[in-house]
């Protein structure tokens, strides 16, 4: 993911080794506080690493960098280098923070005998230190690199590719730890971990897309300008039945806004045909710029 250089010792350069470093803290902290005690596999190099920790009791730190230093000169002379030293850093670090918090806090969960709760906390820690790395354009390693080099030899799609060897990992863990527990608490921490990542780089957001098909469009696109003081767009389309002209609005409302334009809608025109969508990021006037969000 190292598309985007920045120039080097400038203001962003800075700011984006520190979000690795710091995103590669947090990630260690969920490990070795919630997820290796209670051998929970939430898939990838981290997932081997744990299974490998409880059965011979290598470290986990060390035994995810073995893993990851070959993976990535093997991706780097195959797949070209996408990743750069961005994603080095960050597994580099991510490794050595679990091997030293481990050493400071020990072997014990924090959450003493509730894998359920520990599988929870560990996917959205994890899920902050990683979405930290994405917004600074690295990776912490592993899975991703071993899917995109399948995808390059068995042209499937990579989240496709992903979503298999994460499963296959957690299988592994199941097998080896001989409880058919762990797939359900790693799948739940595959889960909030992913919910978390999307959380820290789009932000949490309560807008919504709506499109709206109506014979009475100026009515309810002046509603929209005047008294909630939204623009929209116009789109001209045929009717796919009868094959008559059809007019649309796009607009991006709030939930609050969202409630008054349904009412109207059902006072002017009950036949009107409504599609709501949860935008998960908007950028434009109005809303956050493209420019704030790269500045971030």
């Amino acid at each position: 993911m190292g598309f985007i250089r920045y120039k080097q010792f400038s203001v962003r350069w800075f700011k984006s080794y520190a979000f690795i470093i710091i995103g590669a803290f947090i990630i260690a902290l969920g490990y070795v506080l919630f997820i290796t005690p209670n051998k929970i596999v939430p898939g990838g190099i981290y997932g081997i690493s744990i299974v490998l920790h409880h059965t011979f009791g290598t470290p986990v730190g060390l035994m995810a960098l073995v893993f990851n230093i070959p993976l990535t000169l093997i991706g780097v002379k195959i797949l070209g280098p996408k990743f750069g030293a961005k994603t080095i850093v960050g597994f580099i670090f991510t490794s050595g923070f679990m091997d030293l918090l481990t050493l400071w806090f020990g072997e014990e969960s924090l959450i003493k005998d509730d894998p359920l709760v520990s599988a929870i906390f560990g996917g959205a820690v994890i899920g902050v230190g990683v979405g930290l790395l994405f917004r600074a354009k690295a990776t912490c390693g592993g899975t991703d690199l071993v899917s995109m080099m399948l995808g390059k030899w068995t042209g499937m799609q990579l989240g496709q590719l992903m979503m298999v060897v994460d499963s296959v990992v957690v299988l592994f863990g199941a097998f080896m730890f001989s409880d058919w527990t762990i797939p359900m608490y790693s799948l739940i921490t595959i889960f909030v971990m992913g919910k978390v990542i999307d959380a820290v780089l789009q932000g949490v957001s309560y807008d919504k897309v709506a499109l709206i098909i109506s014979d009475k469009c100026e009515l309810i696109g002046n509603k929209i300008i005047n008294d909630l003081h939204r623009g929209g767009t116009y789109i001209q389309g045929h009717g796919m039945y009868a094959g008559d002209e059809k007019k649309m609005i796009y607009v991006v409302l709030n939930r609050r806004e969202l409630s008054t334009l349904e009412e109207y809608i059902h006072q002017i025109d009950p036949k009107a045909f409504l599609t709501v969508i949860d935008a998960n990021e908007i950028l434009g006037t109005g809303f956050k710029s493209l420019s704030e969000k790269i500045e971030e």
